[in-house]
């Protein structure tokens, strides 16, 4: 069977102002360094999110490859995309965990994974219309920004454990940001890792035992989620989650819009039906087998903008890396090994930039903050999430993530509604 990619122009060069289309390809050496790449990039976030929340690396970069493969077979093998582990999850996950053990959260993350699928097919038949009223920019812009605030005292836990490998982590994510330019400064998070943990080994806060016991190739860990029929105070963990649907909606509609209009092609936001699907139907199998969930990565999405290269080949080369990688207890252990310093210091970044994401769609979209409907949005909705607010209502807990979602979005409605009717808005 034929490959579907056609060649572009001499496989070889790409002019200044040309790119490599999604259905477009270089020579094969060219689009395997370039896949490679994309793992790279991915890399560096995709491994934290399973650090973070306890769950075996190698089976969240197993699942995140498969996903990718899915997304393309999906989408039609038009959207160039690639599913990493999402810092959405890390929440929920975390308060699930605690309270009912990695069954509840991977139960949680199979929940997420059906809703988004349904509401792919919705999309589907109906268009994305009713998603922009649901939540216009000023609604995602603030859940965005409170799930990264959210996790503030989380970074602070680790960063207290090793304050010195912490500062020195934070410190070399901050000036690889600045000091390399292209693809290396883009991935300042990998590179702070990369110092921090030389920095670990260096203060003897590293652990090698485990990584000399495992063996170079074997399957990774599964792990199932918990049955809410036989233990039903499972359902009372799902308020934390459902907040993320609305979270992965807007991470896929920006990637897909985004891609759409670097490669000038506006047929792509026609595949946003599937492309919601695609993503949610990974996380569906990624929660199944105990990895973690997936979403669209504004990483690959920065690799493609610097090399001009839209090709959904480099991202079918990226899935097939990852798989091979999550084969690889080896590289489990090596990760599993990062410590608390390192992970400390680079989340104190890392949450923060999920933070700064929300308010850089405020920005984007010329949300205008002299309106109070706009003003008491998104200032309940992120202190509720800063501080995390809780609610119990019997068995079934609202954290801070989930009650700051549902303040942003009705009170912007509800003010919207009153201001349009009273003429005051």
């Amino acid at each position: 069977m034929a490959l579907p990619w056609k060649l572009h122009g001499d496989g070889k060069n790409v002019g200044a102002l040309e790119v490599v289309g999604p259905a477009e390809r270089l020579t094969w050496p060219r689009m395997i360094g370039l896949g490679a790449q994309h793992v790279v990039a991915m890399f560096g976030a995709t491994f934290l999110v399973p650090i973070l929340t306890g769950f075996p690396p190698s089976t969240t970069l197993l699942f995140s490859g498969l996903g990718t493969l899915l997304f393309l077979l999906i989408t039609k093998n038009r959207l160039p995309s690639y599913l990493g582990s999402s810092f959405a999850f890390i929440a929920p996950i975390t308060v699930a965990t605690t309270a009912e053990g990695m069954g509840s959260a991977l139960f949680g993350i199979v929940i997420v994974g059906i809703l988004l699928a349904l509401v792919g097919l919705l999309v589907q038949l109906t268009g994305i219309g009713w998603i922009n009223a649901l939540m216009p920019p000023v609604v995602a812009g603030a859940i965005v920004a409170l799930i990264g605030f959210n996790l503030g005292p989380a970074a602070w836990n680790n960063f207290q454990q090793a304050p010195l490998t912490a500062t020195i982590t934070l410190s070399a994510v901050v000036l690889a940001s600045v000091l390399f330019k292209g693809i290396l400064g883009r991935m300042s998070i990998l590179v702070g890792v990369v110092v921090g943990y030389i920095a670990a080994v260096l203060l003897g806060e590293v652990n090698f035992d485990s990584v000399g016991k495992a063996a170079w190739i074997g399957l990774p860990e599964f792990n199932s989620p918990a049955n809410p029929f036989t233990n039903p105070e499972l359902w009372a963990i799902l308020p934390a989650f459902l907040p993320v649907v609305l979270v992965l909606i807007a991470e896929n509609v920006g990637h897909i819009r985004g891609v759409a209009q670097m490669v000038d092609d506006q047929s792509i936001n026609k595949l946003t039906g599937r492309g919601l699907f695609a993503d949610g139907f990974a996380t569906i199998i990624a929660g199944m087998g105990g990895g973690s969930a997936t979403t669209t990565y504004g990483e690959n999405i920065g690799v493609m903008a610097a090399t001009r290269v839209y090709s959904t080949a480099a991202y079918w080369v990226a899935g097939i890396v990852a798989i091979l990688l999550g084969l690889s207890p080896k590289v489990g252990a090596v990760i599993n090994t990062i410590p608390a310093g390192v992970l400390g210091g680079v989340t104190t970044a890392l949450y923060g930039l999920i933070g700064i994401i929300g308010v850089k769609i405020w920005l984007d979209n010329k949300v205008d903050f002299s309106k109070p409907k706009n003003q008491f949005t998104a200032a309940t909705a992120l202190i509720i999430g800063i501080a995390n607010y809780t609610w119990q209502f019997g068995d079934v807990i609202f954290n801070g993530i989930a009650l700051g979602t549902i303040a942003a979005i009705v009170i912007y409605h509800v003010m919207n509604t009153l201001g349009r009717l009273r003429g005051t808005d």
